[in-house]
């Protein structure tokens, strides 16, 4: 594999709001089967891949320090998965950009995985298709696929077996963003704890109401049917997380959920204009620790800085 012609690839990968959870029993392998519903939103990192003899990676952004050394970062983690998989000789250098929280709920390190898989095989000019990333993706983690997917989607089985899904129209939303940090396997834990008396056998299934007012781009609707089994779980994890909850439905608002396993509280707004209003009103009422405005759903894991034609997912990479 010979060096890439260009000095460095950026890409800009989202964050995701699970707009349900919904989680069945535990499999053979110790995982819950889920049926998710993911949403990708405008809170971005972006990974740069650049040369280097070895793989390293370097995180930049206000919580950086609350990431691992390198080889512990999932972003690491991937570009060695492809360099072994792909046979490639020379490392690269990972620059990694943060704004989406970290251990959030958000899927922040799943995403800098997903951006790490599409710029390493853009720099090394891998023959790889998106589908061949996100298979790989999956190997590291459930949520690595969407974030290379983007737009909204159903997630199966860990969440990992994902169905693009229409949406119609845009979702405003307001992230209230937590001093806390969770662990997704801590809330899992959690959630078995609370359900030892009645572990569900029935497969998990997404409200049907949810899938209509999504297609049919409802926002009223979508706010009515948000739903995760975790939120409990989180609560019980991270005590301030009710009453957050709590004031932003009492400022008004189409609906309000926590995302994934928390602890970031998603609430969905009708416009720009009353989310803007309305993230005015909860940063005065000091429930969040940070509060940040985000729309949905935007596309997966692109290349912002490529010396190198414009990429089509539906042939390999150029080799």
């Amino acid at each position: 594999m010979s060096p890439s012609t260009t000095d460095q690839v950026r890409v800009r990968v989202p964050a995701k709001i699970n707009l349900a959870l919904c989680v069945g029993a535990t499999r053979q392998d110790g995982y819950h089967e889920l049926a998710t519903l993911f949403q990708a939103v405008s809170l971005f990192d972006e990974v740069t891949a650049s040369g280097s003899a070895e793989i390293t990676c370097e995180v930049f952004g206000p919580q950086a320090d609350h990431i691992g050394p390198g080889d512990e970062n999932l972003a690491y983690r991937a570009a060695r998965l492809l360099k072994n998989e792909y046979g490639v000789s020379e490392g690269v250098r990972l620059r990694i950009d943060k704004t989406i929280p970290v251990a959030g709920g958000m899927a922040g390190g799943s995403a800098d995985a997903a951006g790490a898989l599409l710029a390493c095989a853009r720099y090394w000019e891998l023959p790889a298709s998106l589908e061949d990333l996100m298979a790989l993706g999956a190997r590291l983690g459930a949520d690595v696929p969407f974030p290379l997917m983007g737009g909204c989607a159903v997630g199966l089985g860990k969440g990992e077996t994902l169905t693009p899904m229409l949406c119609r129209g845009s979702f405003h939303w307001v992230l209230a963003l937590s001093a806390s940090k969770l662990s997704t396997p801590e809330v899992f834990r959690q959630f078995d704890q609370l359900h030892t008396s009645k572990s569900p056998l029935n497969p998990p299934q997404i409200p049907r109401e949810l899938m209509m007012a999504l297609t049919a781009g409802d926002t009223t609707r979508v706010g009515l049917n948000l739903t995760n089994d975790l939120h409990h779980s989180s609560f019980a994890l991270a005590p301030e997380l009710p009453a957050t909850l709590e004031a932003g439905l009492g400022l008004g608002c189409l609906g309000g959920i926590v995302s994934g396993s928390g602890p970031t509280v998603a609430f969905l707004l009708a416009s720009e204009t009353e989310a803007t209003d309305f993230a005015g009103r909860l940063t005065a009422l000091g429930v969040a620790g940070q509060v940040r405005q985000a729309v949905g759903p935007v596309p997966g894991a692109t290349v912002v800085t490529d010396f190198l034609p414009p990429m089509d997912f539906s042939d390999p990479i150029p080799a």
